[in-house]
């Protein structure tokens, strides 16, 4: 049985959504909850529409939100579903800030529902191969992304302070762990804006990050750089012991052979799907099936603090190590969070680093 989902924004994103939640027999779409009630009525007719999701969810009979507003919205809308019992699929990033992030973690726990980000570039089968061409590499030096083009959106994302790293290269840093099997440590990142950047804050980025192992992965992009666009996947090059894997973006990546020394096994087949359409059909496969996907909101956060880090190295001028970010947004987290069960969750944890895995 199909599984009933409302949505929560009916702007761009949204519309995109919706395309894929009509094209997919696993889920149906019983709602659509936007602040702006015409918007919602034009996205869906015949459709309820609300402003209030949950609500809108429990006059439908949904059993799951999906949550397209602005990153500013992600903390309410998504802690708000979770509590009323109702698993959530959530736009990327998890929430505007780390902080409210892992505040989102420990609403899972408390309400034991899946929140699930939809980093959709991780459900790209050519990244998958990859990733496997990465573990014949034997020892890895290094790794890199070049991402350059020049979009002109409107809207929210060129008032952002940071709208490169914020908005886009959380996919590239995302891409970047799920290749390398590896976890950030320490990064030191420049941004600027140049003179002619239709953008309010800094449009381009130059970061390295230190990763567990000893790699280094080095992204250096731009999102006002017209003329030689790279793919929105970005060009890739991993430099290893036994050899090189590059990838242009879209087509097939080049790299060791099968026949050539073996890495670390690589979990799971090649998806036969991608983009937000993989990450909702993997959504709701692991609400039906009980397993936790990748993408789950305790494993999505730590490509949020390679943003977050990556930002404050620029700010302050010096590296930054993951820990002490995580350990800010922590105390941020504790301090500004309002719900007594979720604060009470989040002041049991270790850390923020051990509850991630990342101690």
């Amino acid at each position: 049985m199909a599984l009933p989902v409302v949505l929560a924004g009916a702007g761009a994103m949204g519309r995109a959504w919706l395309a894929a939640i009509a094209a997919d027999p696993a889920v149906e779409l019983t709602g659509v909850a936007d602040l702006d009630l015409g918007t919602a009525r034009r996205a869906a007719p015949g459709l309820p529409v609300g402003t209030d999701v949950v609500a809108l969810a429990a006059q439908t009979g949904a059993r799951a939100v999906i949550d397209v507003t602005v990153p500013e919205a992600h903390h309410p809308v998504t802690t708000a579903a979770l509590l009323a019992g109702l698993p959530v699929l959530g736009e990327k990033p998890a929430a505007d800030t780390l902080a409210r992030a892992l505040s989102l973690c420990a609403a899972s726990e408390v309400s034991g529902q899946l929140f699930m980000v939809s980093q959709s570039r991780r459900w790209n089968p050519r990244l998958f191969r990859l990733r496997a061409m990465t573990a014949r590499l034997g020892g890895v030096a290094s790794a890199g992304t070049d991402f350059f083009r020049a979009p002109h959106f409107g809207g929210f994302r060129e008032q952002m302070a940071q709208p490169l790293l914020t908005d886009m290269a959380v996919h590239a840093f995302d891409a970047a762990r799920f290749v390398l099997a590896a976890e950030p440590v320490e990064v030191s990142c420049r941004t600027w804006n140049p003179s002619w950047s239709w953008y309010a804050g800094d449009a381009c980025a130059a970061a390295v990050f230190e990763m567990t192992g000893g790699a280094r992965y080095v992204y250096h992009g731009s999102w006002c750089t017209p003329g030689s666009e790279t793919s929105w996947n970005g060009m890739w090059r991993i430099n290893g012991e036994h050899g090189t894997a590059t990838w242009d973006g879209e087509n097939e990546p080049a790299g060791p052979a099968a026949d050539e020394p073996a890495g670390p096994a690589v979990d799971g087949p090649v998806p036969p799907y991608e983009g937000i359409a993989g990450a909702l059909r993997v959504f709701a496969d692991a609400l039906a099936t009980g397993t936790t996907p990748m993408g789950e909101i305790h494993e999505n956060v730590p490509s949020l603090a390679m943003v977050e880090a990556a930002i404050h190295s620029s700010d302050r001028g010096r590296p930054v190590t993951i820990g002490e970010v995580l350990d800010d947004a922590y105390a941020q987290a504790v301090t500004g969070e309002q719900h007594p069960d979720v604060r009470a969750a989040l002041r049991g944890w270790p850390s923020a680093r051990d509850r991630l895995g990342l101690g």
